[in-house]
């Protein structure tokens, strides 16, 4: 009997500690401990800062010019061909001459034919002079009609007129020769500036119509240095200006940067070229809902010619700048207080939050720069937070 005691016994410990057990489980399920609250923060450090504006950039050559013709006729040569370097002057097509050429020969023959009939003109001046003198002489003496002397009179006034018609004749002649010579000149098109062949757009025998419009045979290009266009909004323009500092990086090389100087800021929008009267009354519904953007231009060098014509520029324009300055977050700033300061909320030391107001610098959006309020290593709050605030 004494081992069913035991057994009883150990029965009725049994159940008391299941009951506990339950009764702990239950009460974590119902009832759970408080959890700590995760806090979203971050340091003030030192670091540089920039507040930027950002735009998208067309590269051009700093020179593009069209090379053509002025003459009509068959392109019999031509002596560059694409990527070629060339010097000013340097010959680049030959168009065939034999036109200008046959022109200038017929301009100088009219300057000849001008000269023969202006001597044999002068010729005759000197024998009417010789008459008019005689006849003079013989009238004074009675020994001739005055009608006589009156007619070798006009007959020398007539040889007069007649030299200064020749002699308009033959200046006509004299520049229409010049004229044939420079239209010679023309076919043989040679370049205007340094650069490098960047078109072809006429190709060796084709023909050339000057007549109808300006051919153009290549396109040379200053590659030594680039003009960057970069199209900055409406919004950020009127805290741009010329003499800021910019940089820029390549769609195939986002790691590198290219830096330059704002050296203008065109006063109309891009769109001003394409149209030259504004925007007339049809187009001002469209035209305000369109974006509209400005020009900042730079230059900058290219000497291994790694920047290409009509490539893209992701453009940065520095509006101010600091360095080893005390930075937090943008996102940790609370609202801005009419003094100008800022509501920023800081850890504490027990896990808690302490309102506290500072006054910024710059704010890129990304991160701020802190004037006063904050010292480093102390901690913001950066997330939206159910915390006790303690006012200091």
């Amino acid at each position: 009997m004494l081992w069913l005691q035991h057994l009883g016994r150990y029965r009725w410990w049994s159940i008391v500690v299941l009951s506990l057990f339950v009764g702990w489980l239950v009460k974590a399920q119902l009832f759970p401990a408080p959890v700590a609250p995760q806090v979203a923060s971050s340091a003030v450090v030192l670091g540089d800062i920039e507040e930027t504006v950002l735009a998208t950039g067309r590269i051009n050559a700093s020179q593009l010019v069209s090379v053509g013709a002025q003459v009509t006729g068959q392109v019999v040569a031509l002596h560059v061909k694409l990527g070629d370097s060339v010097k000013k002057g340097q010959p680049i097509a030959e168009i065939d001459a034999l036109p200008q050429q046959n022109a200038l020969r017929t301009a100088q023959a009219q300057v000849r034919s001008a000269d023969a009939r202006l001597t044999a003109r002068l010729a005759s001046l000197r024998q009417a002079t010789l008459a008019d003198r005689r006849q003079r002489a013989l009238m004074a003496e009675d020994a001739v009609a005055r009608v006589d002397a009156e007619a070798a009179e006009a007959t020398l006034a007539t040889v007069r007129a007649d030299i200064q018609a020749l002699r308009a004749e033959r200046e006509q002649a004299t520049i229409a020769a010049s004229t044939a010579e420079l239209n010679l000149s023309y076919t043989r098109v040679v370049a205007p500036m340094d650069g490098e062949v960047v078109a072809i757009v006429t190709e060796q025998g084709q023909t050339v119509n000057a007549n109808q419009s300006a051919p153009t045979i290549i396109k040379l290009a200053r590659l030594d240095t680039m003009t960057v266009k970069a199209q900055i909004s409406e919004a950020d323009v009127t805290r741009v200006s010329a003499g800021m500092g910019v940089y820029f990086t390549l769609l195939g090389e986002p790691d590198t940067r290219y830096r330059a100087v704002l050296s203008a800021l065109e006063p109309g929008p891009t769109t001003i070229a394409s149209d030259a009267s504004g925007v007339v009354a049809g187009q001002a519904t469209s035209a305000a809902s369109n974006a509209v953007y400005f020009n900042g231009i730079f230059d900058v060098p290219n000497p291994h010619r790694t920047l290409r014509i009509d490539m893209t520029a992701q453009t940065t324009i520095v509006l101010a700048r600091a360095r080893g300055a005390r930075l937090i977050p943008s996102g940790a700033l609370g609202e801005r207080t009419a003094d100008g300061s800022y509501v920023v909320h800081v850890l504490t030391a027990d896990g808690g939050r302490q309102m506290r107001r500072i006054r910024v610098g710059l704010n890129n959006r990304i991160n701020a720069q802190v004037i006063a309020g904050l010292e480093l290593g102390e901690r913001v709050i950066t997330s939206d937070l159910d915390l006790p605030a303690q006012t200091p």
